[in-house]
């Protein structure tokens, strides 16, 4: 009855192009990123409050994408799967927020050698994800980006025990151990989320094969 059902009646492919708009906004606040250790001069509040501006874009882009769907009867793709990937998408600009947060709220001084590069390996993340929603909806070369994803998030996870495991033979104050520990275990953790993003891609793209 399902399949009879999406066949007769018409599906709202606006979801995608929602989906993208996600996605996008997710890519501009790991740029964002990208320019505050690359340009640090011992202030990120300019660009902590760009990705605010830009996390807020993202709340609200997720709300009336959730609202959208609670009023469409016939959707694209299985419901839990489209509030799921909203979800999982806006997770990963939450986390480029709060890596930006922490450096504010902790008062940061400069930037440690490498966590530049961890933050290029979440933008080029986000662009692999972007270019797998953009994808979604032509089930096209889908599954490349995906693969691709995985390996950043390898890469990142490499990295950022390489990076920790340094913070601890160079720095002796407690607290700065502290602060760039969870700094570099944030920014890591929102590559994993992109990987979730591809994980949700993957299973969305196998049901509709």
């Amino acid at each position: 009855m399902p399949g009879l059902l999406n066949k007769i009646l018409p599906q709202d492919h606006s979801f995608f192009d929602m989906f993208i708009a996600l996605a996008e906004n997710v890519h501009k606040g790991s740029q964002v990123l990208v320019e505050m250790f690359q340009n640090y001069t011992g202030g990120a509040a300019k660009y902590a409050e760009r990705i605010k501006d830009l996390e807020h874009i993202g709340d609200n882009q997720t709300h009336a994408l959730i609202t959208h769907l609670n009023q469409t009867f016939i959707t694209p793709m299985d419901r839990e799967d489209i509030h799921l990937l909203s979800s999982r998408i806006d997770d990963v600009l939450d986390l480029v927020d709060a890596a930006a947060s922490r450096m504010v709220t902790y008062r940061v001084d400069r930037v440690r050698p490498g966590v530049a590069d961890l933050a290029k390996i979440l933008h080029e993340a986000t662009a692999q994800m972007t270019q797998a929603v953009h994808a979604l909806g032509k089930q096209n070369n889908i599954l490349q980006h995906c693969i691709e994803i995985n390996r950043l998030e390898n890469q990142s996870d490499q990295l950022s025990r390489f990076l920790i495991a340094q913070l601890f033979d160079e720095e002796k104050d407690p607290v700065q151990i502290i602060k760039w520990k969870e700094i570099i275990e944030v920014i890591e953790s929102a590559v994993d989320r992109c990987e979730d993003v591809a994980n949700v891609i993957e299973t969305v793209t196998l049901k509709s094969a």
